[in-house]
């Protein structure tokens, strides 16, 4: 069964990049280090709302 997951970012993320990048963390862990289809996509969802809450100075110049 697939679900359907919004690859939009929250506007102004509600979570600290921390709290993102632990989630991250997480599910790096969870996954032995290798993603299903279902996992990389809740990562790149993760990504881009760990990019929205970073402080500027961590982001890509």
């Amino acid at each position: 069964m697939l679900h359907s997951m919004s690859t939009t970012v929250e506007a102004a993320s509600e979570r600290s990049a921390a709290e993102v990048n632990e989630e991250i963390r997480a599910l790096w862990r969870r996954s032995g280090g290798t993603l299903t289809t279902e996992q990389r996509a809740e990562y790149q969802r993760l990504v881009m709302e760990w990019a929205a809450a970073a402080p500027r100075s961590h982001r890509a110049a």
